[in-house]
Formats: structure tokens, sequence, C-alpha cells
């Protein structure tokens, strides 16, 4: 009976996880890298609270870029990151503005309000707004690519996903998995279909717009009280007839998110499930859909290998999860190029999988009330 059960519900979940990887092989390819130093018509604004450590990266991978100016959005950071970013400004090649974001306002999350800072604050001569994480490390070439893409597509919005750097056992243990989740929901970056619908992905550490689409959007107002403001501020853009896309930027950004396993569930976790984005049918759709296709093809093939297959059922049940386990590890493959440098603990991430897709759920049974050192107790 039971496997009966489970065969009814791993089943149509199965169809739908196929139907959304069917695709990926003819999506748009990743952006390459664009060398030439004509500048861009563009404003980068980078957020930053206690960025010290990681901000030089940052800094040090746009220098040589074609940009028009970059704006550091310092809030209130107590680690020097003011200071640095005081030091570096008479040596930059680039217009190098400081700006402290004004005291966040009680129904705003701290990255869409200095964001909106930065935005306000920046030249209105200049047509594009790039939004950069402190943690990401352009790559030569980034900023000509996405720009020129943006204009030559007639993007309204473009984001990149980006290469990640994963260092220790536990990090590329757990990230691949968490990281899969969101194939698992939304496809493949660069696949086209997903540009349409409302569960349209981005990621905010680079976040391409237009400025007279923010000025029509309200700047980031839609999403000032959201942990994924990227995702919502695109998904509302997207409800309004903007062209958004999401595309696969790995060959042109690198980002160090987090340093440890435990970092990675704590931070990254807090917001993959993407409630801020979705309605509550759909965000408890995704939880048992990723448990159905991620969370359970090990307990069942180690419950069936304990008991044996003893009728046509239970070897369907079989069948089915072996066919789950071995998708999940041909996305290894995929997603490799994801990755600066992997070991032998990403090659066992599938192991992890029932741990991250426990994540998504207890993240989906909770607000986040501390985030990056602030507390949110007015907010959900």
């Amino acid at each position: 009976m039971l496997s009966f059960l489970l065969l009814l519900y791993q089943t149509p979940f199965t169809f739908v996880l196929l139907s959304r990887l069917v695709s990926a092989p003819r999506r748009i390819p990743p952006l390459e890298p664009k060398l030439d130093k004509e500048k861009r018509s563009v404003s980068v604004v980078i957020p930053t609270l206690n960025e010290r450590e990681r901000l030089p990266h940052c800094l040090a991978g746009l220098q040589e870029q074609p940009i028009g100016e970059v704006i550091i959005v310092d809030s209130r950071s107590t680690d020097g990151t003011r200071e640095y970013v005081e030091m570096l400004q008479g040596q930059y090649p680039l217009p190098l503005k400081l700006v402290t974001d004004p005291p966040l306002p009680p129904d705003w999350v701290g990255r869409p309000w200095a964001l909106n800072y930065g935005w306000q604050q920046s030249d209105p001569s200049y047509k594009w707004l790039l939004g950069l994480d402190a943690d990401t490390i352009p790559q030569p070439g980034l900023v000509a690519a996405v720009v020129d893409t943006g204009e030559t597509e007639d993007w309204d919005i473009l984001t990149l996903a980006p290469q990640f750097i994963v260092v220790h056992p536990g990090e590329q243990w757990l990230q691949p998995s968490l990281l899969l989740t969101l194939v698992y929901r939304f496809g493949a970056s660069g696949d086209r279909r997903q540009f349409s619908e409302q569960r349209v992905m981005a990621n905010g550490q680079c976040f391409l717009a237009k400025k007279a689409v923010l000025q029509a959007l309200g700047g980031y107002s839609l999403a000032k009280s959201s942990f994924c403001d990227d995702v919502t501020l695109v998904r509302a853009a997207a409800q309004r007839g903007y062209k958004v896309g999401f595309l696969d930027g790995a060959k042109v950004l690198q980002v160090r998110m987090y340093t440890s396993m435990a970092e990675t569930w704590r931070e990254w976790g807090r917001s993959l499930d993407l409630k801020d984005a979705a309605t509550p049918l759909s965000t408890w759709g995704d939880c048992l859909y990723l448990l159905a296709v991620q969370g359970l093809p090990l307990f069942v093939l180690g419950g069936i290998g304990a008991a044996g297959a003893q009728s046509i059922v239970d070897f369907s049940l079989l069948a089915l999860n072996l066919g789950l386990l071995l998708i999940r590890f041909l996305l290894l493959f995929a997603i490799r190029p994801s990755y600066r440098a992997v070991g032998l603990w990403y090659w066992l991430s599938p192991l992890s999988d029932p741990l991250a897709v426990l994540r998504i759920w207890l993240s989906a049974l909770q607000k986040p009330k501390i985030w990056r050192g602030r507390l949110y107790s007015n907010l959900g």
C-alpha cells in the first residue's frame, strides 16, 4: 500500500521535472566576455554592510571595466568598509562615489533600501543601472557583455547566474543540492520558456535594469519588504509586460557567497523558498514537488533495497526512483561549469539532497527575523 501511494505521489511530479528540463539543451548560451574599453552608459551600485573583507575583490574586478560610475552605498558599516572606500577614492581609476543611505524605514529590508538609494544617487544621464553584491568578483569583460546583451536583445531587466567558489568540503557537499532546488523548480538559466512566466528567476548579485524601467516601477519599492527582492521585483516587472531575462554568466562573474556549510545552510537557505515572490499555494506546491523528486529517492531506494521488491508496484517505484537519481547525477555534470573548482564532496552532493529539501521546508515555515546582522521583528 505504501509503495502504491508513493508511486501515485511521485509520478506526476516526475513528469513536471522532465517538462522543465527538456528544453535545457536549447537554452541561450552563456555570456561571453567582451574586452573592448568603450565606456558603457551604466552606473554600478554596490550595497554594503560590513563588507570590508569582500569588497576589495569586487572593486578590483571592476577597475578595468568600461563603467560610467561606481556608487558604494554603505549602511553604516562598523568593520572599516567606509574607511576603505574613502582611502581608495583618490587612486581608483573609475569615478567612485561613497554614499550613506538614510535610516532604514520599518517596512523596508536593508538591501532593496540601499539599492533604491543608490539608484536615486546615480547620474541620470546613464541609461543602465547595474547592481552588484560586494561578494561578487567581476571577471574581465563582464560589464560590456551584460550591457551590450541588454542593448542588442532589448531587455528591460537582465540578471546573471554566477560561477560559485566553494572551498570547504561541507560547502561542496551541500551547496550544489541547494542550487539544484532552483533548477528543479525553474529550469536552467537561459531557458527562454521561463521569461514570460510568473515564475521567472533572477539573481540580484548581478542585476541590470534600464533606469527608465526602474522609474516606472517606483524603484525597488515593489520589493521593499522582500528577502528575495531580486525575484520579487523581476516578477512584478514581468507581470507588467517588461522583458526580463535570467542568463548564464559563469564566464564573466564569480561569487564567494559563504565560507562554510553552516553559513550556507543558515544564510542562503533562509531565502531559497522564495515565498516573498510567490503565493502560498505556489510555495507549498514547490515544497511537495521537491520532496517527491529530490528529497525522497534515496530513502525509497534504501527502503526497497532493504525489504526487496515484492510486486510490480515495487518494481515500478524502484525504476522511477532510479531514474530520478540518474537525473540528479546527470545534473551534476550539467551544473559543473557553475563552479570554479570542485572535489570529491561535490560528486557526493546527491547524498545531501534530503537535507536541502528539509531546508526549503523550514524556510517556507519561517519568516526571517535577522538578516545580515539586522533585526526585522516588524516584518511578517
